[in-house]
């Protein structure tokens, strides 16, 4: 089969989900309003809550929502067949990703752009903001520490991409500047895509790497002590000055890489050599259902999504109808990343035998992003005539460039939680913003360095729980959206249908996971899992009680445009 029939199912259905049903949900379901005062124009502080252009807040949260997570899960899951993948791509994209972004924004611009966790409590109650939050936290923990890996091992790998992905930083800022005099934002974009390019055209001849040991840490290590000293500064810093305009190069730079690979899909027209469904799976291979669901999360539906969206892109959403351009169509984009993923890894790019493939995706978890810039660099080079050594920086630094975003924002959303932990529990030491992102920092850092010793790779002893852990925060925002539906007195069930479906599989999933770790005896994950679950439970729990009450106490004002409720 050609993988261009992919590309067209993929890209048929996302039109369907932006033209028709994200429409139906933001008109009908959501009633987004145009006159109500947002979070941005209310509180208004030029640091955090700042009105901003909706393509520009478009830039900020994609990139942020998008990281390396739908490179890495398609790349992986793939692995079980092309077919499962693409259709939870696609149906992930329209009916859950794009309903739960736009939902977690617009309630919590309704909320004076509360986080989820902190929202929770207004919506549903005291006990399930606690519980709430302690799966954000550690969604967050996860994020920040592994990608901080993710990162390192990116610059040891690839010393090609270091230059472009600090040369990008600069660029931001300068255009951050340029955008608060009042430039123009298009000549801007355009000047500074072409710089960014240039300096990946420079950095493919220029490597850049450190020492292999330093100060008694090697050069990974190195890394992620640097990039965490550079996400705690860029955390404190206005939103307009580096958050905002870094995060929009860098989507203007995936939209270009998303031309070109997408373009070279229709001038190649690859065949696929990997099996629509793979009968030959390793013995210890575990069950597509449920694995496959918190396998691919970015690309189809994320909990780290909500997070960013009632953290962030909340609090810069100039107009409430903004939300559905910045919500639903920032998971569009994300799912559009995740579908040429798997036309990348699954064509005769990667391989060009059925054989050859196998050899490849021998377990579950092997060819990854190494398989996803192998086989788009070699799209990319035969279908524009593009160096083959150029087209594979390329794809690096988008891999480095978007993992760099998630990490600016996950570090700013974690000193926000704490910052709301100092408010509900009155601890005024923690309300303050510098040491908030020390404490957000200094909880990174201890993780990685604490649990992995020099290497600083401690994060990725936690990191498989994050499948099920994002799939189960995923299904609780879900859940709170739909409760506040209720309370609206609106129909609940194009949320709560999507939320059942998540907490079920990420739910089993955890129970599967759970399984392993005790065979293995790893009791850390063991209890960290128990505590996953047991949460999870709990707000089910409590959320059914408040629905319960809701179901036979008369709503008196049903469709009231309350900011809060």
């Amino acid at each position: 089969m050609q993988s261009i029939m992919i590309v067209l199912f993929g890209i048929l259905g996302m039109l369907f989900g932006w033209f028709v049903y994200s429409k139906f949900i933001a008109t009908k379901i959501f009633k987004m309003d145009d006159d109500f005062v947002t979070p941005a124009h209310e509180l208004n502080d030029g640091v955090d809550y700042v009105p901003t252009n909706k393509v520009v807040l478009w830039g900020h949260h994609f990139t942020s929502v998008a990281g390396a997570a739908p490179i890495v899960g398609p790349a992986i899951a793939v692995y079980w067949g092309w077919v499962p993948a693409v259709l939870w791509v696609v149906i992930g994209t329209i009916f859950f990703a794009g309903v739960h972004d736009m939902g977690a924004l617009w309630a919590s611009a309704r909320h004076k752009g509360k986080s989820m966790g902190a929202l929770s409590e207004s919506v549903i109650g005291k006990r399930t903001r606690s519980l709430f939050m302690i799966v954000v936290f550690l969604v967050l923990l996860m994020v920040n520490a592994v990608f901080g890996v993710v990162i390192a091992n990116s610059f040891v790998a690839n010393p090609n991409a270091v230059f472009p992905a600090w040369a990008a930083i600069v660029v931001a800022l300068v255009i951050g500047q340029l955008l608060k005099r009042k430039v123009p934002l298009v000549p801007l974009c355009l000047v500074g895509v072409v710089i960014l390019y240039a300096t990946i055209y420079a950095g493919s001849g220029m490597p850049i790497a450190l020492p292999s040991e330093l100060f008694g840490l090697t050069d990974k290590a190195s890394w992620i002590l640097i990039l965490f000293v550079y996400a705690a500064v860029a955390s404190l810093l206005p939103v307009w000055m580096l958050l905002q305009p870094r995060d929009f190069i860098n989507g203007m730079q995936l939209l270009v890489g998303l031309v070109l690979l997408y373009g070279a899909v229709f001038v190649v027209m690859p065949d696929i050599t990997a099996p629509a469904f793979n009968t030959q799976t390793a013995i210890d291979t575990p069950s597509i259902i449920p694995l496959l669901f918190v396998t691919i999360a970015c690309g189809a539906v994320s909990g780290f999504h909500g997070i960013v969206s009632s953290g962030t892109s909340s609090k810069q959403l100039n107009k409430e109808t903004d939300g559905r351009f910045v919500g639903y169509l920032g998971a569009v984009g994300e799912g559009s990343l995740a579908l040429i993923t798997l036309v990348a890894v699954s064509g005769v790019m990667l391989a060009v035998s059925p054989e050859e493939w196998h050899e490849i995706y021998s377990h579950l978890g092997a060819g990854s992003v190494g398989a996803f810039i192998q086989g788009g660099s070699n799209l990319i080079s035969t279908g524009w005539g593009l160096p083959a050594e150029i087209a594979s920086t390329l794809l690096a630094v988008m891999v480095v460039l978007f993992a760099g975003t998630t990490m600016d924002s996950g570090v700013r959303l974690q000193r926000y939680i704490i910052q709301e932990w100092g408010d509900i529990y009155k601890l005024p030491i923690l309300k303050n913003g510098i040491i908030a992102t020390f404490v957000a920092v200094g909880c990174c850092l201890l993780l990685a360095f604490g649990a992995g010793g020099a290497s600083g790779s401690g994060g990725m002893i936690i990191w498989p729980l994050f499948g099920s852990t994002n799939q189960v925060l995923a299904s609780l925002t879900l859940l709170v959206i739909s409760v506040y539906l209720i309370k609206l007195g609106r129909p609940a069930k194009f949320t709560l249908l999507p939320m059942i479906f998540v907490i079920l599989m990420a739910f089993f999933a955890g129970l599967i996971k759970l399984g392993e770790y005790y065979e293995k005896g790893n009791w850390l994950l063991v209890g960290l899992d128990i505590i996953v679950l047991v949460v999870s439970v709990l707000v089910m729990l409590e959320a059914w009680s408040v629905v319960s009450k809701l179901k036979n106490t008369p709503q008196s004002a049903p469709d009231s445009k309350e900011s809060s409720i």
